[in-house]
């Protein structure tokens, strides 16, 4: 079976090509993700990563973490995206350098929390001309949008979230 992507429809290959390809320097994103694979080993796992993150409350479960990227006006931020049982979570694999309204430098990590019963919609988008290259957008009640992309296995988080979504 032919794909547009490749030859074959190897999901998880395509996954990780299309995951490097969004960040604007492909040596720095290889040590990121060596780096933060080596932080995930460390903390404990994801869960406990993500515990750490957020104050998750009682009952909450994680239910995947996926590494991919957010659309932001500055470029897409690498980062983990959290499902759980009561919110989608969002936090950057780096801190980033912002400067305070006094002009001294600040470095933090880019975070989203947005509670599952926030949640208006979630859709599927795929660019037409590359069919490899999927989006997944969160449209919340007071119509704010997150677009997420470079999914290393962008169906199987879809899936979670739209489960998630609809539990709610």
């Amino acid at each position: 079976m032919m794909s547009q992507c490749g030859k074959k429809p190897d999901y998880l290959v395509n996954g990780i090509r299309e995951h490097v390809k969004l960040a604007p320097m492909i040596l720095e994103t290889v040590k990121g993700k060596l780096s933060l694979g080596a932080r995930i080993l460390q903390q404990g796992g994801m869960k406990r990563i993500f515990k750490q993150l957020f104050q998750v409350t009682e009952g909450e479960k994680l239910l995947k973490a996926s590494q991919c990227y957010l659309s932001t006006t500055a470029g897409p931020i690498a980062g983990l995206l959290f499902i759980s049982t009561k919110r989608v979570a969002f936090c950057s694999e780096t801190s980033i350098k912002f400067s305070s309204p006094n002009g001294e430098s600040v470095r933090f990590h880019y975070k989203v929390s947005i509670a599952l019963r926030k949640i208006k919609r979630v859709e599927q988008s795929v660019n037409m001309k590359r069919p490899c290259q999927k989006y997944m957008e969160i449209v919340t009640v007071d119509e704010f949008e997150f677009w997420f992309m470079g999914f290393l296995n962008y169906q199987k988080a879809f899936n979670c979230l739209q489960l998630a979504v609809s539990h709610y």
